[in-house]
């Protein structure tokens, strides 16, 4: 298949899936590498075989390739082969009766509520320190209120615009994956601290909540990964066990373990798809045991 055909398959999936640019990027360089694979066995994309493609993603599993990522590849290939049956570029979906290898479920990183709780604990500046210091924790904390009550995305929470928390009420708009829109609750911790951190920002005349060094963008992820990490020193955890993804998967734990629905916690996490919000039932798997100890009659630890 020609690059115009890569191309065409790209478009598609932009324009009708909503998908996001470094989805493109990972399809593009997941195609590149199958053509460049079927080009040594003197084929190309267009030509290739069931047989073909299946011994391709042997080889993937010889080199030690992650079970994720060869799903990843597999998914990227049948949706590219039934673009190409559609368009009428080909009979056939080469791909579509080849098995995806067997992933083994692991269970998210998530922190204690304690730990939450001193996070949010250590973002408070010096008495004796600057504007720019008092800032950044103000930034740090009206983020993770925000990140910890919400359960956002990071890209979702530094593309966050000042007008999404200036309408009323206590729901925030939030546009995810593929453009779908959504609407979170927003707590009145992390509101107070929104709040202070735009009059703060007020003469920056920036259209986000954070800005980056220019005020007309938004905070680039590296910026705010720096910022986590000094609070994550301050609180006395390890910088390496948190990330923004660790706290959403603290938000859904937390959640869970509280007694929220799991659609309920689908819908807040933007998930299009329940069986990836099924991660984390785990923590139902551990009420109900705990459930059953409690209240079975035949139970030792029965209460009554």
């Amino acid at each position: 298949m020609s690059a115009a055909g890569i191309e065409a398959f790209l478009e598609m999936l932009a324009a009708e899936r909503g998908a996001a640019l470094n989805t493109l990027k990972a399809y593009r360089r997941d195609l590149d590498d199958l053509a460049a694979a079927l080009a040594h066995q003197g084929t190309t994309l267009a030509q290739a075989s069931p047989g073909q493609l299946g011994g391709y993603l042997a080889d993937l599993a010889r080199t030690g390739l992650s079970a994720r990522t060869q799903a990843r590849r597999l998914s990227c290939m049948r949706q590219y082969y039934l673009f190409l049956a559609r368009e009428g570029r080909r009979p056939d979906n080469p791909a579509s009766m080849l098995e995806a290898p067997r992933q083994t479920a692991a269970l998210p990183r998530f922190l204690s509520e304690g730990d939450v709780e001193s996070l949010l604990a250590a973002c408070v500046a010096r008495a004796d320190a600057g504007q720019q210091e008092t800032r950044r924790m103000l930034v740090a904390r009206t983020a993770l209120e925000i990140l910890y009550a919400s359960g956002l995305r990071i890209s979702e929470l530094l593309s966050l615009p000042r007008a999404a928390l200036q309408r009323a009420g206590g729901m925030l708009v939030v546009r995810g994956k593929g453009g779908r829109e959504r609407m979170v609750p927003l707590s009145s911790r992390a509101r107070d601290a929104a709040d202070d951190l735009m009059r703060m920002d007020r003469p920056l005349s920036s259209p986000f909540l954070f800005p980056g060094r220019n005020p007309q963008r938004a905070m680039t992820r590296q910026g705010f990964d720096r910022i986590l990490h000094d609070v994550a020193l301050k609180a006395g955890l390890d910088p390496q066990s948190l990330s923004p993804h660790v706290l959403r998967h603290s938000f859904a734990t937390h959640l869970l373990s509280h007694g929220a629905d799991l659609r309920a916690l689908q819908m807040l996490l933007g998930h299009a798809d329940i069986a990836t919000t099924q991660i984390y039932t785990h923590v139902l798997t551990e009420r109900l045991q705990q459930a059953l100890r409690q209240h079975h009659p035949l139970s030792e630890h029965a209460v009554g």
